[in-house]
């Protein structure tokens, strides 16, 4: 304990003592007023003489031990009132379990240039340094996962190392897996009688960026050290997304936000990269600077009134979001980032990237469920395909391929699909979906074409399309069910329904084309090359996925084929450098889970996996704002520094000082003892 305590409230001890000590003095210096009697001998009346001599102002105070007493008891409670406080070596119990956030926020950086992880690492040593004869400890490290880094020993040393192995992640936290894992290795302590001993000290070493801090509960007795500071800024980009465009495929736009969790507004640019992918060689990428893009951030501390006030008068215009468009004809990888990072307190959060797959020359299979259809054979054939190829119905039910992007079943149900893959029909509908024909004794309801009522022209299958005049004999009576979306509508029902389900994605036209005007007229050639371009840039248009840090990536079997053979083992290579892994000879595969953001690659490539993009997008961890109670409420603070805790001393006065003195006040008192 340091030998010069210090004092939290100075000011108000000393503004009481400056009226209380005066006040009591004052008591002692007020002079008797005394009626005079008359009386015949002053030898019995020493004690009035002496009462007399109190009467004097300015006289010396005579040994009073009354007022020593009181002087002492005043003192001690106004050193009481002024809260002196003096720090204590944290120590280790008998029993203590150290836990220490790995997560992303805590590879921040605060004024002293140490991440939050090197500063909590060295107090659990520090802590560790503190057992006593015969104490045990156990380490746990988490983020959204507990790892037990070092079960229950009494062993310091091997403390010490497992606490020194903690590797930083980019995952987020969670608390309440790592606290039932706590709990769980402390019921399987030997020799731990649960009834007689105390509950273990558990002590949490984080920032308290935690996602289940409500609900959050704990056996042991809680003490949470604090870890960083509210002054260190960060600015994050906190979403990012990028699509085609539907009118026109080629064009890619991408939209980004950024949040400032730092204490002051700021500016930062914002920078978009591009690398394009060249298909004999995925894995050594160029990126080039593409455009910039400013914004102005205001802290997302500040409450929306703090906001408004402060634009104002510091006559800032807030813009977190930027957009940027680029001509895409080919796979890029694109790399958003922010380049204000003059102080910057986490880098995990500056960077995104987004994966964006070519346009698809596709493998179109034609299913023909009758006789030729010369229109449909010329329409696909026209199409810059990589492969066309037409079959019967019966070759297709005998042995149905599974290596085409699209499959056109035209005047044909099929009684089986592939797994995964987008469906065209003409005059039929897809087996075993919510999307169904009307039935009538056992058949297929078959009604009247009629005329087109509408159908969405702002939709990019059926964009620049002219309909109204379309002639259709007769066509299915479809039933899509309610999530399914109606292209075109006639007079006796829907006539184009595009519909998903599963891995699957259906065109349903309800009526056979040879049944209808429609291949005489240019819409026809102009739907199926929208058709196609639709499919082959992905059913939502959007570009591929950007995984949260810590994912485990399974990876479909059907990816893993190579013509005839499968691949036998890939090589991942990452933010960290590279690992071969072996694949497994069945079932699907499984990543390892990817702890760090960045832009992980395939070798060989597989298809649809070539480059995957993790990226931190999460508020809770980029805000490296520290949580000054424990996650939950659960268990005490412990404010500390340099591995000293805080412990206030005025109980310890009261308690030791000032009731002793009260009680030894009264006995003088009541006895009437002098000096």
């Amino acid at each position: 304990m340091s030998w010069f305590p210090t004092f939290l409230n100075p000011l108000v001890a000393g503004i009481a003592a400056a009226i209380t000590i005066p006040s009591l003095l004052l008591l002692y210096f007020l002079k008797l007023r005394r009626r005079e009697v008359a009386v015949s001998s002053t030898y019995l009346w020493r004690k009035a003489i002496q009462d007399l001599q109190v009467n004097a102002p300015f006289q010396k105070l005579r040994k009073n031990l009354l007022l020593l007493l009181q002087m002492l008891l005043l003192i001690a409670l106004l050193l009481a009132l002024s809260r002196p406080m003096a720090r204590l070596a944290a120590t280790a119990g008998k029993t203590s379990v150290i836990l220490i956030d790995r997560s992303a926020s805590m590879s921040a950086k605060d004024e002293d240039g140490r991440s939050r992880l090197d500063e909590a690492k060295r107090r659990a040593r520090d802590l560790v340094n503190t057992m006593g004869r015969g104490g045990t400890a156990m380490v746990i490290a988490f983020d959204d996962k507990p790892e037990v880094a070092q079960p229950f020993t009494s062993d310091a040393q091997a403390l010490r190392n497992a606490i020194d192995n903690i590797q930083p992640t980019d995952r987020k936290s969670r608390l309440s897996m790592a606290y039932q894992l706590a709990d769980a290795q402390v019921q399987f302590l030997p020799e731990q009688n649960r009834t007689n001993k105390e509950p273990p000290d558990v002590w949490l070493y984080s920032d308290g960026r935690v996602l289940d801090g409500d609900n959050l509960r704990l056996t042991g007795n809680l003490k949470y050290e604090k870890l960083g500071s509210d002054q260190t800024p960060n600015v994050a980009v906190v979403s990012v997304s990028a699509r085609r465009n539907y009118e026109r495929p080629t064009e890619v736009q991408v939209f980004a936000r950024l949040s400032n969790f730092g204490p002051e507004p700021t500016e930062a640019p914002v920078q978009l990269s591009v690398a394009r992918i060249d298909p004999a060689n995925t894995t050594d990428l160029n990126f080039q600077v593409n455009r910039v893009a400013g914004t102005v951030l205001l802290p997302d501390r500040w409450t929306d009134d703090e906001r408004e006030k402060n634009a104002k008068e510091l006559n800032l215009s807030p813009r977190e979001g930027v957009e940027f468009t680029l001509e895409l004809d080919t796979g890029a990888v694109l790399k958003v980032e922010q380049t204000n990072t003059d102080g910057d307190g986490l880098t995990a959060d500056n960077v995104a990237y987004v994966v964006v797959p070519p346009p698809r020359n596709l493998a179109v299979l034609h299913v023909a469920g009758g006789e030729a259809n010369p229109f449909m054979d010329r329409a696909l054939e026209s199409l810059n395909l990589k492969d066309m190829k037409t079959i019967s119905a019966a070759e297709y039910a005998k042995d149905p391929p599974r290596t085409y992007d699209v499959i056109v079943f035209d005047r044909y149900s099929p009684r089986a699909l592939p797994p995964a893959g987008n469906f065209v029909y003409f005059g039929g509908v897809p087996p075993d979906t919510k999307l169904k024909a009307e039935t009538k004794d056992g058949k297929r309801l078959i009604v009247d074409g009629g005329e087109v009522l509408d159908w969405q022209r702002d939709h990019p299958i059926l964009r620049h399309l002219a309909l109204r005049r379309l002639g259709v004999a007769e066509m299915l009576q479809l039933l899509p069910p309610l999530d399914a979306e109606v292209l075109m509508e006639g007079a006796n029902g829907p006539m184009v329904v595009l519909y998903r389900e599963g891995r699957g994605t259906h065109l349903v036209v309800a009526f056979d084309t040879l049944q209808s005007d429609w291949p005489t007229r240019p819409s026809f050639p102009v739907f199926i090359y929208n058709a196609m371009q639709f499919l082959a840039l992905g059913t939502d248009m959007n570009v591929r996925q950007a995984f949260e840090p810590g994912v485990a990536l399974p990876i479909p079997r059907q990816n893993l084929q190579q013509g005839d053979t499968d691949i036998q083992r890939v090589r991942l290579q990452g933010p960290n450098g590279g690992r071969d892994i072996d694949v497994p000879a069945t079932g699907d595969f499984t990543l390892p889970p990817l702890n760090q953001t960045g832009l992980y690659t395939l070798t060989p490539p597989v298809p649809q996996y070539e480059q995957i993009a993790v990226n931190l997008t999460d508020p809770i961890e980029s805000n490296l704002l520290p949580i000054e109670q424990p996650p939950g409420n659960v268990g005490a603070a412990v404010t500390s520094t340099g591995g000293k805790s805080r412990t206030e001393l005025w109980w310890w006065i009261i308690a030791c000082v000032g009731i002793p003195l009260l009680m030894i006040e009264w006995w003088v008192y009541t006895r009437r003892v002098h000096l």
